[in-house]
């Protein structure tokens, strides 16, 4: 919410910020928060709606009858059975197992026509060995430059990551868990640069590498930093993720884990690494009481985008910032245009780039009902307000929790008539809808004198 315009966020977000103001004390919305308050203010709004969660058990398989799911199977064997459903996740898992179309990774420029999509080089390329001896890519090199082209379409997603809370005080602090399987050439990329600087005589801090955000009571929170050339973004671990199977998710999130801990590990340990930042590597420690009944270490890796279905309508950069009105809206999204990196790719054998990158400021936009349905043709009772209708450089603008919030909401309200009336979510009467949305403080219109544009660009310039 912090790149956002405060007055686009309504409905059940902007009752959610509320209660966290009230926990807090502040009677306003909260856009800052502890991890474990808002678990405690997600679950007692979901208790009080009568909403059961089950975790543990995603779909396996669906059942349709035509274009209309009738049921589906989850992991344990359950059979669920509805007249709507809705694939709030981040994969769109039962959306692909409905057989709705979608796609995974970045369009071409040439597509859609958009100004930013596909493949990106940083403009600054780091001096640094890319091959080991026998002139193979070290890890975290995914490819040569030469063989990439600037605004070709390329099928992976930006990189992800854990976000771990974390304390500087000795007395909230456990520390990090060693990694499992530590392997230092995995982070040969980052020694060989820390070596350079150095060698030329620049100074190296830890928040040159990873700079925690600073939360509430003493708690921090570590995050991939876009600006640095090395961080907690596991570039190419995530280019299987979208598609693969449970056992093998499992598998990539077990190595997002290790490279993570490992990184710690390096940081605290290697000679490499300048002897301030390892002082400040070891002086962090996980909170205590964040994610206790998980080892303090967060329960999902934060995966910034996956598949994006191909639905009724493609939201495209140029509807995110230049045609931004929509006569179907069912809410409205200001976030900034945010690609984290998608890979890191060698120049030459002592120089690479990293590659994927957009950080443009955000426009109030309005998100189209047609952009949580899918084609009729191919699932009539589904809606999806997660993995959306959008392209990559566009889903850049939904891809953070308080506008899934408001995608959620609206696709709630539409699941709810669809079901009712008996119809299909592509015929859910969308005036109706906006009316029902707007009676529960949705924000669906454009506000007179309210700004339409974020005032001003946080942290690096616009690329």
């Amino acid at each position: 919410s912090e790149h956002m315009l405060k007055w686009t966020i309504g409905g059940f977000a902007d009752e959610f910020y509320r209660e966290l103001g009230k926990h807090y004390g502040s009677g306003k919305p909260e856009y800052y928060f502890e991890s474990s308050v808002a678990r405690q203010v997600y679950d007692g709004m979901l208790k009080s709606a009568g909403v059961v969660i089950r975790y543990g058990s995603p779909v396996e398989k669906v059942a349709k009858d035509g274009a209309r799911i009738t049921s589906i199977t989850l992991t344990d064997g359950s059979v669920i059975s509805a007249k709507v459903f809705i694939d709030a996740s981040y994969e769109g898992d039962l959306m692909a197992r409905a057989g709705v179309d979608y796609r995974i990774g970045r369009e071409a420029k040439t597509e859609f026509g958009e100004e930013a999509a596909g493949i990106r080089f940083d403009k600054t390329p780091r001096k640094a060995p890319t091959v080991d001896a026998d002139g193979k890519l070290l890890p975290g090199i995914s490819a040569w430059a030469k063989n990439l082209k600037e605004g070709d379409a390329h099928p992976a997603p930006m990189n992800y990551n854990f976000r771990f809370t974390i304390a500087k005080d000795p007395a909230i602090q456990v520390p990090f868990p060693e990694p499992e399987k530590y392997d230092p050439k995995r982070y040969t990329i980052l020694s060989n640069w820390l070596k350079e600087r150095t060698a030329a005589g620049e100074k190296t801090s830890f928040k040159d590498i990873i700079d925690p955000y600073k939360r509430r009571n003493g708690k921090f929170e570590m995050n991939n930093k876009q600006a640095a050339i090395f961080s907690l973004g596991h570039f190419g671990g995530q280019f299987e993720w979208a598609d693969a199977p449970y056992d093998q998710r499992k598998e990539i999130f077990d190595d997002h884990m290790e490279y993570s801990l490992g990184l710690m590990h390096f940081l605290r340990n290697d000679e490499s690494v300048p002897a301030n930042v390892r002082d400040e590597a070891k002086a962090i420690g996980l909170h205590k009481d964040e994610f206790k009944d998980n080892g303090n270490i967060p329960y999902q890796l934060y995966v910034r985008e996956a598949r994006r279905m191909r639905g009724e309508y493609v939201v495209r950069q140029q509807d995110v910032q230049d045609e931004r009105r929509k006569e179907d809206s069912i809410g409205i999204s200001s976030h900034f245009i945010d690609s984290h990196h998608v890979q890191r790719v060698a120049l030459s054998e002592t120089e690479f780039v990293n590659e994927g990158r957009i950080w443009r400021l955000g426009y109030a936009y309005q998100i189209p009902y047609r952009s949580l349905t899918p084609k009729a043709s191919q699932a009539s009772n589904l809606l999806v307000p997660g993995a959306a209708s959008f392209t990559h450089v566009a889903f850049c603008t939904l891809r953070l929790e308080s506008v899934w919030m408001i995608t959620g909401h609206a696709a709630g309200v539409a699941a709810s008539m669809a079901a009712k009336d008996k119809v299909d979510v592509q015929g859910v009467p969308v005036a109706k809808l906006q009316e029902k949305l707007r009676a529960q403080k949705q924000v669906v219109d454009f506000i007179k004198g309210q700004p339409e544009k974020c005032e001003k660009l946080n942290g690096p310039p616009e690329f």
